[in-house]
């Protein structure tokens, strides 16, 4: 069986690796030339633990091929998968260009039976779009070579993409046809020995189910960042109430930890892209938008406890423990760090950063803003405070001698509640944290 996937960014090169590693012949195709011949030569454009050493023994097997050529690559395929971007446009909703370029493009090369299936996280109503545009390239050739069109959103932790699709909570497909159906069935029938669902839907409730997934997990997010405010002014402490309400097996443990609001590429985007849909159909989604401003507050915490705490910023030098989103990626698309970096440089304060892969991505970003540390030490060194922004594994058990000796002022914000109060404040630490700490305003006047 052999399959073609366009775009060779995170959710592309994820997907035709593990579609590789069981045994599908896959060719990755993506314009920029530089970002193939690196694939190529074993040069990733992403950090995902464990991919590297995927996509080098599928292409040194021969089952993994990279290609800028889609006209060749596109033929004799059963599948091809287009997995590039939909970077928001102004107004949040989803832009589709590149979507319906690739889908043209598939349309004037493609030589026999295809399911043209996107990958891309992408608004109800893509696949007609997709499938309007195939077909007038077929019609410019004056061709009647039959086609399906399908959906199969991903479902990818970033730092755990490849457990997620070797071993998946579900697969979800939108299709119109048995035919499509049945060529998707053997696709996946490799991921599904071992009792994981594939859900097989109409179309548009295929398309709508990743919106709706990650709308849900980013209101998770919001709601008990929500709650820890509150917790702070009455005096509550957070972790108590979410191990209260995670025991209920209705809402269980998962994303309702606390902290100073999510990022990526997927929950601030799809969250605006869904907000956009229900507007153009006059539908007004109240929860959501109260879940993006929630979102967007949150990121300011971290700098208000800086400001409440030292009065004037002016001249003194911040620490930043971590720059991507989150842990285990170099990820740095709506990164809560950037707001709290742009917040310091703009009250006078110097930035030193560190942070175990993203640097790069973060400098690239950055520039000469902020100073890039080589470890984690070397960020403290005159710092007058700590900030935890990112909870990697490595900032879990610091020294904490050494950090008091480093830090001018003992002074600790921990944006991720991975320390323990009691503990931090026995060392002699001043030590703020999300949810735990009584307040006297209230975060709304952020």
């Amino acid at each position: 069986m052999k399959i073609a996937v366009v775009g060779t960014g995170y959710v592309g090169l994820v997907t035709g690796t593990c579609f590789a590693e069981v045994g599908i012949n896959v060719v990755c195709i993506d314009i920029d030339h530089k970002k193939i011949e690196n694939l190529k030569n074993g040069i990733l454009p992403i950090y995902e633990p464990g991919l590297d050493e995927m996509v080098k023994r599928n292409f040194d097997k021969g089952r993994l091929e990279f290609s800028t050529d889609l006209p060749s690559a596109i033929q004799d395929c059963e599948a091809a998968f287009i997995a590039v971007g939909t970077p928001p446009d102004e107004d949040g909703s989803a832009d589709l260009k590149y979507v319906l370029g690739v889908a043209r493009e598939i349309g004037t090369h493609m030589n026999d039976y295809t399911v043209v299936v996107t990958k891309s996280t992408v608004p109800v109503g893509t696949a007609k779009k997709v499938k309007h545009a195939v077909a007038e390239a077929l019609a410019a050739r004056n061709s009647k070579i039959p086609f399906d069109v399908a959906s199969n959103p991903e479902f990818l932790k970033e730092g755990a993409a490849i457990d997620d699709f070797m071993k998946p909570d579900r697969i979800v497909v939108g299709v119109e046809s048995e035919k499509a159906e049945e060529v998707l069935k053997r696709l996946y029938k490799p991921f599904l020995l071992n009792g994981h669902p594939c859900i097989f839907m109409d179309i548009p409730s295929a398309e709508m189910t990743k919106y709706a997934a990650n709308s849900m997990l980013a209101t998770k997010i919001s709601f008990m960042n929500d709650i820890a405010n509150l917790c702070e002014i009455m005096g509550a402490d957070v972790n108590m109430v979410r191990k209260g309400i995670g025991s209920d097996s209705r809402i269980g443990h998962k994303f309702i930890y606390p902290g100073i609001g999510y990022g990526g590429s997927c929950f601030p985007k799809d969250v605006k892209a869904l907000i956009k849909t229900a507007d153009e159909h006059g539908y007004n989604m109240r929860v959501l938008k109260a879940v993006e401003e929630v979102n967007d507050n949150q990121k300011h915490v971290m700098f208000t406890k800086l400001k409440n705490h030292f009065g004037d910023l002016n001249g003194k030098t911040i620490a930043l423990w971590g720059l991507s989103f989150k842990p285990n990626t170099d990820d740095m698309r709506e990164a809560p760090s950037l707001v709290i970096i742009d917040q310091l440089l703009i009250e006078g304060a110097k930035v030193k950063a560190y942070d175990p892969v993203a640097m790069h991505e973060a400098e690239r970003i950055l520039g000469k803003k902020i100073t890039f540390c080589k470890e984690q030490y070397e960020a403290l060194d005159g710092a007058d405070a700590l900030v935890i922004v990112t909870e990697w594994l490595e900032f879990r058990t610091p020294n904490f001698s050494k950090v008091a000796t480093l830090l001018k002022n003992k002074a600790i914000f921990d944006g991720r509640n991975i320390y323990e109060r009691e503990e931090m404040q026995a060392l002699g630490f001043h030590y703020e944290c999300i949810g735990r700490d009584k307040i006297q305003s209230t975060p709304q006047s952020l």
